[in-house]
């Protein structure tokens, strides 16, 4: 698109936001809205909320002692804030809680020892203390490449992912939305029909990793473990220390035992692999301590209410996932969803704004192992999605909105199809323009726990936000800390989010649906 394009289609914007508005009559309150914007911006507590869900409390791996004893402290500022009926909801069950309680890692030869940047998967064993050995390399693709390593991997770190090219970073990792990136977000999108017609590509059945099994890799790993590998070793994706880690083992007693793995940095794991390439023997130490909870399988969602006024047994809510991987603090990812969402609900509490319907806010776990603690609510709440049979508060919820998309400052709401809400919400946006928020994209956006509600025909919206430095440097990173989070979007988020709520849960009727889905058997 040329720059006079751009122009153009920016000022279209700008001309037919108010019409819209205008058409849809939607009343707007902006003595409330300043209100918000007021207590937001000159008395906001929302970083001191984020520093102690990352810096005191640390990454929250759900089942884990650190998300407890935050959830803990979360609903202890709930009470202070006087919210209603707070609790920590149970669901489940979720699996065995896991802990990395130490990890150090250096070589120790050939000459001179160095550290290593290195971090556990979840759900996977630890060693016994500290231990000192060989490394090998094994780089099994298929079901014949066994045989290369029987019998040669007994007590050594095995590096089990062959060394890739890392070009250097000539672009910053960080970015905002342009003009132009608004745009095409805003663009119906087409996808072009699917299926084994002329013309039509596919894979082939079967096809991927050589052809072999879905449980390739659970073989992989039980052969790991049968040759009695210490740790296998994978080259970390992202460079410049930068090292993305997630899960490795079965979160269930019964799920088949797996060795230590470790991710490593891929220039770490670069120094070694060229090493070994020159047939110059190097040694590792590694001191891996994880630790399994089996007390309490399930698991919690995080629950706080502003009571409704003359429509208090309607309902609006407000969540965001709690729970992170472990080798940050889990701070874009979601700590920053979590203290927007916490801060949005402080904020319509200390106004004092009367709302007409029951404001609910939630923080889910289990999200990052399959969007599971906002499923479950939903599920019991509301409906299954297997069945579709409506429990009697599905009608009683006018719409759930949702932050999970890092630190970026929010420019707009992903619709999810629902054309109905365009004219709602261009009007609700007009007070946001001059923080930036200007883009209603009726596309879909998956990944997150708006997802639940949408599945069972409730509006469900997640915000569209600048994507900053998430998927390129923070999203499942060791990076993931206090310091990537962007103060100024983070209060800015904090009363949008307000704002949205307070006018949903205000107007006269809920917000409108789409026809609801068929069961998802």
């Amino acid at each position: 698109m040329t720059r006079l394009r751009i122009i153009g289609a920016s000022f279209v914007l700008l001309v037919a936001v108010p019409i819209l508005a205008q058409i849809s009559q939607e009343p707007v309150d902006l003595d409330g809205i300043y209100r918000i914007k007021d207590e937001g911006l000159n008395r906001s507590q929302v970083m001191e909320t984020l520093s102690y869900l990352t810096d005191v409390y640390g990454p929250r791996l759900t089942g884990s002692p650190q998300i407890k004893a935050a959830a803990e402290w979360t609903k202890k500022k709930l009470m202070e804030w006087e919210l209603a009926n707070v609790n920590l909801e149970s669901w489940g069950p979720f699996g065995r809680g896991w802990s990395n309680e130490k990890f150090n890692a250096r070589a120790v030869s050939p000459d001179t020892s160095f550290p290593l940047i290195a971090y556990p998967k979840a759900w996977t064993p630890g060693t016994d203390g500290a231990v000192e050995a060989d490394v090998a390399t094994a780089i099994i693709n298929n079901d014949e490449d066994f045989e290369k390593f029987r019998g040669q991997l007994r007590g050594k770190f095995v590096m089990i992912t062959a060394m890739r090219d890392v070009p250097a970073e000539f672009q910053a990792p960080g970015r905002r939305f342009t003009d132009e990136d608004l745009t095409n977000l805003s663009n119906q999108p087409v996808q072009p029909p699917r299926g084994g017609g002329p013309g039509q590509r596919g894979a082939a059945p079967g096809a991927g990793r050589g052809n072999n099994p879905q449980n390739f890799n659970q073989r992989r790993l039980t052969f790991f473990l049968d040759e009695g590998v210490i740790a296998t070793i994978e080259a970390g994706q992202g460079s410049g220390g930068t090292v993305f880690v997630q899960g490795g083992g079965g979160r269930n007693a019964n799920d088949p035992p797996v060795p230590a793995q470790v991710v490593m940095a891929v220039e770490h794991y670069g120094r070694i692999w060229r090493m070994l390439d020159k047939k110059i023997p190097v040694r590792i130490e590694m001191n891996i301590q994880n630790k399994f909870y089996d007390d309490d399988l399930n698991s919690f969602n995080i629950i706080g209410e502003i009571p409704g006024t003359d429509k208090a047994d309607e309902l609006v809510m407000l969540g965001a996932h709690f729970d992170s991987w472990h080798s940050g603090t889990g701070a874009t990812d979601n700590a920053a969803g979590s203290a927007v969402m916490l801060e949005a609900i402080r904020i319509l509490k200390a106004t004092h704004l009367k709302m007409r319907r029951t404001v609910r806010l939630a923080l889910w776990t289990g999200e990052e192992e399959g969007i599971l603690g906002s499923r479950a609510y939903v599920t019991q709440h509301f409906a299954d999605r297997a069945d579709m049979k409506l429990k009697p508060d599905h009608a009683k919820v006018s719409g759930y909105f949702n932050v999970d998309n890092g630190t970026g400052a929010i420019r707009g709401v992903y619709l999810q199809g629902n054309e109905a809400v365009v004219p709602i919400f261009q009007a609700w946006m007009q007070p946001f323009r001059n923080l930036g928020m200007t883009t209603l994209a009726i596309r879909n956006t998956g990944g997150t726990d708006h997802l639940s509600f949408d599945a069972v025909g409730l509006p469900g919206f997640q915000f569209i936000q600048d994507p900053v430095e998430y998927g390129s440097r923070t999203h499942h990173s060791n990076m993931d800390v206090y310091e990537r989070i962007q103060a100024p979007d983070m209060m800015k988020n904090a009363i949008v989010v307000a704002s949205f709520v307070y006018l949903t849960a205000s107007r006269n009727e809920k917000l409108p649906r789409k026809p609801l889905p068929a069961p998802q058997k």
